[in-house]
C-alpha cells in the first residue's frame, strides 16, 4: 500500500495527501477528513524516514524537561505533544535531572537527528548554549532564560508576583514570621522566587520588622522536608513557609507533623505551580497556579512560529495566580512580635 493508492481512492493529489499527514492549513478540513478516512480503510502507514529524506524535515519537535518523575512535567509534556500532534509532528521527550551539561548533551542529540525545532522547558542551560546551537539554526524556546533573537525564543513565567501574592496573603492572615524554602540558587527561576520573598518583606508594615528565614532544598519531596526541619531549627516561632514548588511543601507538611505540629494551626504552608496532586494532601494546599498546559502550548506555538518564518523568535509572558486551601490559616497570636 502506497501514498499513490490513498491519494487514487480519496480523489487527490500525492502532495495534498502528503501535506494532510503534516496538518498544513492548506488542506480544507474536509478534504483532511477524506484523506485520513482512506488511510484508515487502507491501513497505509507512511513511511516517514523516507518523508523526512524528501523534505529535508522529520516533523518531530524535541522537548527537554528537568525531571519527568516530577508531577509538574507530565502534564506539560501531554499539553506539548497535543499541540504537536495536531500540527502534524511527533514529539521526542528527554529529561535532564537538573544537569546543565545533560541538558547540552540532550539538545545535541535531538540536534543530530534533524529534530526540526527544540523546547528546553528548564532552567538548568549552560549560558553560552543557545548561542552554540543556533549557530545549527535550529529553532529553539526555552523556559524563562531565553533571549529572544533570530531562531530564539521564551516563555517567561511572572514568578515574582506569584510570590508576592502568596506573602500578602499570609500577612493579611497575621503573619510575621515566615520563611522559604527554595529550590536549587544556581538556577535563575529559583532565585526569582526567593528575591521576591525577600523584597516583599523588605519593608516594616504596621511598625512590624520581619526577619525571614531562608533555607535552600532541592525542588523535590526530600529536600523540602530536610529544609523545613532546619527552619524548625533555627526559627522555632515561625508561623507559615513559602515552598519554592509544591513537592518542596509536601515534603514541609511532613516535617512539621513529625514535631508534633499542626498546619495551618500552627504553622501555614504554600507551594508554587498548583500541580493535582496539591489539592490532596492533608490539608489541601495553598500555592500558586502554573498552568502547564498554557506553557506547553505557548512553547509548541513560539517553535511552529520560528519554523514557519525561518528563525523569527518570540516571547510570551505567562501569568500566575494564588489558590488558596485549607493548609493557610491565622497566625497564632502568642507566636507573633509584639512590634
Amino acid at each position: 500500500m502506497t501514498i499513490k493508492d490513498v491519494a487514487k481512492r480519496a480523489g487527490v493529489g500525492i502532495a495534498t495527501v502528503s501535506r494532510a499527514l503534516h496538518g498544513s492549513p492548506q488542506v480544507s478540513p474536509e478534504t483532511a477528513a477524506r484523506v485520513r478516512k482512506v488511510i484508515e480503510e487502507l491501513g497505509y502507514r507512511p513511511n516517514t524516514n523516507a518523508q523526512s529524506l524528501a523534505s529535508g524535515r522529520s516533523h518531530m519537535l524535541g522537548l527537554v524537561v528537568s525531571d519527568i518523575t516530577n508531577p509538574f512535567f507530565p502534564e506539560l509534556i501531554k499539553g506539548f505533544e497535543e499541540v504537536a500532534l495536531t500540527h502534524g509532528y511527533d514529539v521526542f521527550v528527554a529529561s535532564t535531572n537538573y544537569d546543565p551539561a545533560r541538558t547540552a548533551h540532550c539538545v545535541q542529540r535531538m540536534i543530530e537527528r534533524k529534530i526540526d525545532g527544540v523546547a528546553i522547558m528548564t532552567s538548568e542551560v549552560d549560558p553560552s548554549l543557545p548561542d552554540s546551537f543556533a549557530k545549527r539554526k535550529v529553532p529553539l524556546v526555552f523556559l524563562d532564560v531565553g533571549k529572544v533573537s533570530c531562531g530564539i525564543s521564551n516563555v517567561k513565567v511572572d514568578y515574582a508576583h506569584g510570590i508576592r501574592q502568596v506573602v500578602e496573603h499570609l500577612l493579611a492572615l497575621g503573619h510575621s514570621r515566615i520563611a522559604f524554602i527554595s529550590g536549587p540558587l544556581r538556577l535563575e527561576s529559583v532565585r526569582e522566587r526567593r528575591d521576591a520573598f525577600l523584597n516583599s518583606l523588605d519593608e516594616p508594615r504596621d511598625g512590624v520588622r520581619f526577619e525571614p528565614v531562608v533555607e535552600e532544598g532541592n525542588h523535590n519531596v526530600d529536600g523540602g522536608f530536610e529544609a523545613m526541619e532546619r527552619v524548625l531549627e533555627r526559627a522555632p516561632c515561625t508561623t507559615a513557609v513559602i515552598a519554592s514548588n509544591d513537592l518542596t511543601a509536601i515534603g514541609a507538611l511532613r516535617a512539621i507533623r513529625q514535631r508534633g505540629l499542626r498546619v495551618p494551626e500552627d504553622i501555614s504552608v504554600a507551594g508554587f505551580d498548583d500541580i493535582r496532586m496539591a489539592q490532596f494532601t492533608e490539608p489541601p494546599l495553598t500555592t500558586v497556579k502554573l498552568v502547564r498546559t498554557e506553557v506547553a502550548r505557548l512553547a509548541c506555538e513560539a517553535l511552529l512560529h520560528s519554523i514557519k518564518t525561518r528563525g523569527t523568535g518570540v516571547e510570551f509572558r505567562l501569568d500566575t495566580s494564588l489558590v488558596v486551601r485549607a493548609s493557610t490559616g491565622r497566625a497564632r497570636l502568642d507566636k507573633q512580635p509584639s512590634g
